[in-house]
């Protein structure tokens, strides 16, 4: 009996995306990785192994995301970490913090999720990727607004789309190679906040976050809820 399963995961050449590639091909499922950078993908891929397979995509063109998914096999599950956006202060009035970000995070998911609509099994799971700032806010109203956006897609999906299970992740601030690759000073000053803001004291690790994605793909009875691997922040 072949019991192989295939995931997508748009958002799968770096940090969370690619830790919860590395977990589904380490316990023998496939992948089918994307991302904007054909570098990133093919060193992702390089590490991945000859389960997964990958294609280059831009989330903010739903061309693209069809054409991601087209030919792609029926797929068991859905990770959408991909984004790419900006935050800044209401009163700034800027486009790239506000409907840029929506374009970029939310619409990006949305439509990720319509256009591999056709490839999910029927016992499908599709985990969407917000952020803590949803329910705790500090500064950056767009961001946080488009968070709680969101996570109620995913609750309005797990309704629509039933018997396929919709959830959604929703981290806090991560050791990832976003931060990474940003200047020591900025990181520093970050992390610095967030033992401050969070009841661990520390950022979450990669792989905390990984783990969290792949229970929602695997647990057959979590669906439309919101999974805060935030460190207890919003309970601050």
């Amino acid at each position: 009996m072949n019991n192989e399963r295939t995931y997508a995961i748009v958002g799968g050449t770096s940090g969370i995306g690619f830790a919860v590639a590395e977990m589904l091909v380490g316990r023998g499922d496939r992948v089918l990785i994307g991302g904007r950078s054909a570098e990133r993908l093919s060193a992702a891929l390089s590490r991945l192994g000859d389960r997964a397979s990958g294609r280059l995509v831009d989330t903010t063109d739903r061309a693209s995301i069809n054409a991601f998914f087209a030919g792609s096999p029926v797929l068991a599950g859905l990770f959408t970490p991909a984004a790419t956006y900006s935050t800044g202060p209401f009163q700034d009035g800027m486009h790239d913090t506000s409907e840029a970000l929506f374009a970029g995070k939310f619409w990006g998911q949305y439509w990720t999720v319509f256009e591999a609509l056709p490839r999910l099994r029927t016992d499908a799971a599709v985990v969407l990727k917000s952020g803590a700032a949803s329910a705790r806010p500090i500064g950056a109203p767009a961001y946080a607004a488009c968070n709680s956006a969101l996570e109620g897609l995913a609750r309005g999906l797990a309704i629509e789309l039933s018997p396929i299970r919709v959830n959604c992740l929703s981290p806090g601030t991560t050791d990832s190679e976003l931060w990474r690759e940003r200047p020591a000073a900025q990181r520093e000053t970050a992390y610095a906040q967030w033992r401050q803001l969070c009841l661990v004291r520390r950022p979450a690790h990669v792989d905390e976050q990984a783990q969290a994605a792949l229970f929602l793909l695997d647990n057959a009875n979590m669906t439309g809820s919101t999974l805060y691997c935030d460190g207890g922040y919003t309970l601050r």
